[in-house]
């Protein structure tokens, strides 16, 4: 019986997986065009068809946070021919959004992490510290009345902030912009304090003179900056912060596309053009995993902001 219905199984897959290759693979961002995830979609929608044997189309579907975009793929038919490429607000609104339309563990299978985006800290100009340990005890003396920005409640600069500040032990008032480079306008004129951004743009900003570059968010240093310490040897042992790229089927897709899709990726990120264009946009290329490490790994992310949105009051509302 039991040999029956693997048969009955492999069957029902059969026909689905010849049409996902035959067909294109639409790839929902549920980020406006233009922006870093995005770009990083778009790169890898060119280089996955030699190895996937059909066409890549990326689909922007923006809205609510992330959530438009997202639900679309929870709720898509589960053939192979929509996936979601998403990054860590992904494993932070089940805390910050608690009425999800959609289940962030059981609405999706995990494909493949693609890619994880560090993050800089930046200080302004004119403040009277030379590396992080001095602005860490800087901050303690403003007794929470030092200021920093975000790109919004929930974004990666917020988060590596909020982290930060609950490791430490520390507080600071919070300002939430619309994206990044309006907190870096501000930045420059000195009317906040600091801001915790994308290591790209970040380290772009602080050659430009907008600001002050005083660590690296990784565990270990980065090549592209390595003068740079981390927080973690800083003062914040343990400390690590960084947005990722990660791939994902609506649950219920036959475990034969989600390895093909896999594979396709892994053998993506392992060319040169592709890893080239990722690294100017700053981004550090995962190592190949199988499917079932996303899973584990989204659940450990879950786990690691539910406890950051808890304790420092994080709230869309």
């Amino acid at each position: 019986m039991l040999r029956r219905r693997h048969l009955i199984a492999a069957g029902l897959a059969a026909p689905a997986l010849a049409r996902a290759q035959s067909n294109s693979l639409r790839l929902i961002v549920p980020y406006a065009a233009g922006g870093p995830t995005d770009i990083q979609a778009r790169i890898l929608a060119e280089t996955l068809p030699p190895f996937l044997e059909s066409r890549v189309v990326v689909e922007n579907r923006t809205g609510a946070g992330v959530m438009v975009g997202t639900d679309a793929v929870a709720k898509a038919a589960p053939d192979g021919q929509t996936a979601l490429l998403t990054t860590v607000a992904h494993a932070v609104n089940p805390s910050l959004m608690p009425s999800l339309p959609y289940d962030t563990e059981k609405d999706f299978a995990p494909v493949a992490l693609v890619a994880k985006v560090p993050l800089v800290v930046l200080v302004r100009k004119d403040l009277p510290v030379a590396d992080m340990r001095g602005f860490l005890d800087w901050l303690k003396s403003r007794n929470g009345q030092a200021v920093y920005g975000s790109a919004g409640v929930g974004s990666a600069p917020h988060l590596g902030t909020a982290l930060l500040l609950m490791m430490a032990g520390l507080e600071a008032v919070h300002i939430p912009y619309r994206g990044s480079a309006p907190a870096m306008t501000d930045l420059a004129a000195g009317r906040i304090d600091f801001y915790i951004d994308a290591a790209a743009s970040g380290l772009a900003q602080a050659r430009a003179g907008m600001g002050r570059a005083i660590a690296w968010s990784m565990l270990t240093r980065s090549e592209v900056a390595p003068e740079l310490p981390t927080i973690a040897e800083s003062g914040v042992p343990g400390y690590e912060a960084y947005t990722w790229s990660g791939v994902f089927f609506p649950a219920g897709t036959p475990r034969e596309m989600v390895q093909r899709l896999n594979a396709a990726t892994r053998q993506a990120v392992a060319e040169p053009r592709l890893r080239a264009r990722f690294a100017e946009l700053g981004a550090e290329l995962a190592e190949p995993a199988p499917p079932e490490a996303l899973g584990q790994f989204v659940t450990q992310e879950i786990a690691k902001w539910r406890e950051v949105v808890r304790r420092s009051g994080m709230s869309t509302q």
